[in-house]
Parts: C-alpha cells; sequence; structure tokens
C-alpha cells in the first residue's frame, strides 16, 4: 500500500516523504537534518531507507538540511540541472553524493518512476513531481508556484492523490504585516498559489478522478488550515467532502500522520 508522510510542510520548510518505513523517497530537505530524522523516527522510519532525494528548486525552506542528511547518510540526489549546477558550486550538497539531473524524462529509481514537470516560480528553476509507486499508485507533489499551467495540470490529472500548494489567503496577505513588495511577489505568477486558486484546481482534479487531497506550504502569517479547507470545501459545491474526496491538511510539522492511498 503506497504511504505519503508529510514531514513539514510551510513556508519556514518543507519535507514530504513517499514509501514505506523501509524504502522511499524524499522531496525536499527544507529543515535541518537533525529535525529530518527526528520526523522519520516519528514516523518509524530510518533515514538508511531514504533511498533518493528529490529537490523542487533552490529555496533554503526545500534545502536547508541537504547537504548535511547527504553527508550523513550519502543519499542520491535528484534536481533539475541548474540547480544540480548551483548545488555543486555552492557547497549545498557533500562532495561524495550522487548528485543526478532529472528533466523531462522519467527516473526509474528505487522501485518508483518520477517524472519531473516545470512550475511557475523565481527560481533558476522549479519543478513538481508525478510519482508512480511499487504498487501501482499515482501521487504528485506540487507547491511553489504562482499559478497552475496546463503542463502543472496535465501532470496533476488522473493522480490517486495530490499534495498541492494552498498557501495565501488574499483577504490575509492583503492585510497582513509584510512590505507591499514582499505582497506582490507572492501574489505573482512566480510567486506562490493562493486557496482560491488552488481550489479551483482542486475542483478540476476530483472532476477527472483524484480522490485524495493534501493542502500542504500554508503560510503562518497569510493562512490558517481552516480558511484553506473551507475554501476548497465551499468551491466544490456540486461534490461532496468524505464522500467524493477526502482533504487532509499538511501539519507544519509532522506528528506522525501518514496518508495510505
Amino acid at each position: 500500500m503506497a504511504r505519503i508522510y508529510p514531514l513539514f510542510s510551510s513556508s519556514k520548510g518543507n519535507a514530504i516523504y513517499i514509501g514505506t518505513e523501509k524504502s522511499g523517497i524524499l522531496i525536499d530537505a527544507g529543515v535541518s537534518c537533525k529535525r529530518l530524522v527526528e520526523g522519520l523516527a516519528l514516523n518509524g522510519i530510518d533515514p538508511q531507507a531514504v533511498r533518493g532525494i528529490f529537490v523542487t528548486h533552490e529555496h533554503i525552506d526545500h534545502i536547508c538540511g541537504l547537504k548535511n542528511f547527504t553527508k550523513k547518510y550519502g543519499t542520491t540526489v535528484f534536481t533539475q540541472k541548474l540547480n544540480a549546477e548551483f548545488f555543486a558550486s555552492k557547497d549545498l550538497v557533500s562532495p561524495n553524493c550522487d548528485l543526478r539531473i532529472i528533466d523531462n524524462n522519467p527516473v526509474d529509481f528505487a522501485d518508483f518512476r518520477i517524472n519531473a514537470f516545470e512550475t511557475s516560480h523565481d527560481t533558476r528553476q522549479s519543478c513538481g513531481f508525478r510519482i508512480e509507486t511499487p504498487d501501482g499508485k499515482t501521487c504528485a507533489i506540487c507547491t511553489d508556484l504562482g499559478y497552475v499551467s496546463d503542463t502543472v495540470h496535465e501532470n496533476l490529472k488522473g493522480c490517486d492523490l495530490v499534495l498541492i500548494e494552498s498557501n495565501y489567503d488574499l483577504e490575509m496577505l492583503r492585510n497582513g504585516p509584510y512590505p507591499f513588495p514582499l505582497k506582490q511577489r507572492i501574489a505573482s505568477k512566480t510567486g506562490h498559489l493562493s486557496n482560491n486558486d488552488s481550489a479551483c484546481e482542486i475542483d478540476r482534479l476530483v472532476k477527472e478522478g483524484t480522490t485524495q487531497i493534501i493542502l500542504g506550504h500554508l503560510s503562518q502569517e497569510n493562512n490558517n488550515p481552516n480558511i484553506a479547507g473551507n475554501t476548497v470545501i465551499s468551491t466544490l459545491t456540486d461534490l461532496t467532502y468524505k464522500k467524493d474526496y477526502m482533504l487532509r491538511i499538511a501539519p507544519v510539522e509532522t506528528h506522525g500522520e501518514v496518508c495510505s492511498f
């Protein structure tokens, strides 16, 4: 049975484990190595079970623990070409790490098939991942994007489970403490996905067959789980929550949460 463990998910750190207690892959390593190991342990997972780390982009909330984790455990890292060059030049992974490039072609690794797809974000390169698990299930991880492009939708469509960004509530962002240029950046086409935009995409996905949704990368300053969840439920007016789809919120930090799909 396929399982996803949202270990960390917020604007301050992100890491998602997919697999079993014995073998799996990590999407991002955005908290310290110590916290990663502790988060895995809370779910009964030894860090040696992490066969590979797939990195979406180079922002610190996605790579904070990358160097120390790869130094300690020798884990293979996959990322896009420009990010791989940046990681190598800035000493952001262990020099002994097997650093591999993932592009638009599927990668078969540790009994998973992983596809990277481009996302719109203010970084060198940014991507989401569509993942086929060893038991034939399909999930996608898609955060840090300013809008849902056709490419993004095509890669999310048909997945059994999708973890998608629901970063901010527009009114909270407008009325919040951030300086205006930062508010503009967050709400831009290369920023983050709002609750409303996320809900609109979820409506399409559920109507096309996805049954499990996890909202991720919620801002702790410009959002809260109740607002994000209620935005989805109120948007999917012709679908029934817990009947047509299941909806969860990825925790800021795991307490042992796991979702089977």
